[in-house]
């Protein structure tokens, strides 16, 4: 979850800026470029407990890493951030370590970006007895244990998730991911790549599959990430229908956006909570006396966009949302599968054909059954496994049409998409055999 932006106090006056504002992201394909996002888990070597956020925890963290040329970002007088140029850092509700690499050419300066950052994380971390692992979700900390970190917005968010759903709060203190975030060319190609990554996105969390584990058992899913995501807030998560619909554009999925109930606005520094309230009864001004006085702003609109959790979201760029996090190969062959699939003319179309006739209804069942199953669910006559050798073959030559051998980074999608083993099947082993049941032994072999 990114860090507060600066506010556009610009007032809104027409729906029509709503829209405009997603198709401003529009670029020329000399412009696209590729951002990651990827968190990890914080546990002391001691007893592998997540660190609070101070003494000797996140803060420490946040202030080590500072002092290496990055500005803290502060809440209520308290580091809850960094930035450094376009990347920065920020954390998720329960202390999870989060990157957001800036824009890349290619995935080559990725991977540059994110051996950095893991150099300057295990240089902060080691003195604080702290190390870090990439996980979909936590393997041994029940919800209960979880710190909770001093961000406003985080307070609101905390009341108002067990409302909505069963599982928001282990969806925000309990869970990792890997995202990329790419660009699109215009409207049309906005559509086309919106659907077919929406559409695939079950295959993706199939493909990273790397969190078995709940308070040290086998939990009898492959993503318990994936399954907290099928109970948090369905007005703001999943796949929704419309993006499939006729006629779909800028202007439809602004309508989408406005029916989504907020969590809060700021102003003068101050979170305001907003929980509940639908943003187009805020823009008519039938938000109550919760909103009384204020008046809706594009700043308020960037910061709400930023509250909708579905598969795959549609800001100024498309964020890719589906996947756990996982080790170092694992993180680099997020931004690769898509690359691959959706920077390409004719792997994109490829990849359109693929899906096309598929059913809405049967991606949004095959969602719900990916956590459990992975590789080995089904759609159309299919198993997720055989769909995903003919879905990598399609970014691999996506990947080779760019000439810049990037093609590399899917190897560890290959090999799982081959033997058919999921990570999470690799460490389910492992507690079956070499952990003798001990599931704590996994921050060891997962440490980034």
């Amino acid at each position: 979850m990114s860090n507060p932006g600066e506010a556009d106090l610009t007032p809104i006056t027409s729906h029509r800026q709503l829209a405009l504002w997603f198709a401003a992201g529009s670029k020329p394909r000399n412009a696209w470029r590729i951002g990651t996002e990827h968190e990890k888990f914080g546990f002391r070597r001691t007893d592998l407990a997540p660190p609070p956020y101070e003494p000797g925890g996140i803060r420490a963290m946040l202030e080590g890493i500072a002092a290496q040329g990055w500005e803290e970002i502060p809440d209520n007088g308290k580091p809850i951030g960094l930035k450094r140029g376009e990347a920065s850092v920020s954390l998720e509700p329960g202390g999870q370590f989060e990157l957001s690499g800036a824009p890349m050419a290619d995935l080559h300066a990725a991977k540059v970006e994110l051996a950095a950052h893991l150099r300057e994380v295990h240089e902060v971390a080691g003195p604080l007895g702290l190390g870090f692992a990439p996980l979909g979700f936590h393997p041994l900390a029940t919800r209960d244990q979880m710190p909770w970190m001093p961000k406003g917005r985080y307070a609101i968010m905390r009341n108002y998730m067990p409302r909505v759903g069963g599982m928001g709060l282990d969806m925000m203190l309990r869970t990792c991911t890997v995202q990329v975030n790419l660009d699109f060319g215009d409207e049309a190609d906005m559509v086309e790549k919106l659907r077919v990554s929406l559409a695939l996105q079950p295959l993706a969390t199939a493909l990273f599959a790397n969190s078995p584990f709940l308070e040290g058992r086998p939990s009898g899913y492959l993503s318990l990430r994936g399954r907290v995501w099928t109970d948090t807030d369905p007005d703001r998560t999943g796949i929704p229908p419309v993006v499939f619909e006729q006629g779909f554009g800028f202007e439809r999925f602004a309508q989408f956006v406005l029916d989504v109930p907020m969590y809060f606005i700021m102003r003068e520094g101050r979170w305001i909570d907003a929980a509940g309230i639908p943003f187009r009864a805020f823009l008519e001004g039938r938000a109550g006396n919760a909103l009384e006085g204020h008046t809706p702003t594009m700043g308020d609109w960037a910061d709400h966009v930023t509250t909708v959790f579905t598969d795959v979201r549609l800001k100024r760029f498309l964020e890719m949302r589906g996947a756990d996090a996982g080790n170092f190969g694992m993180l680099m062959a997020k931004p690769a599968f898509w690359t691959g699939l959706l920077y390409d003319d004719a792997a994109q179309k490829a990849a359109a054909a693929l899906i096309r006739g598929w059913d809405v209804a049967a991606i949004r069942a095959l969602r719900m059954d990916v956590p459990k199953r992975a590789l080995k669910a089904t759609l159309a006559g299919r198993t997720l496994r055989d769909i995903a050798r003919e879905v990598l073959a399609i970014a691999r030559d996506g990947l080779k049409a760019r000439a810049l051998g990037e093609e590399v980074y899917l190897a560890p999608l290959e090999e799982i998409a081959q033997s058919g083993i999921t990570q999470a099947e690799r460490w389910l082993q492992r507690y079956d055999t070499a952990w003798g049941g001990d599931a704590g032994r996994i921050f060891g072999e997962a440490e980034v």
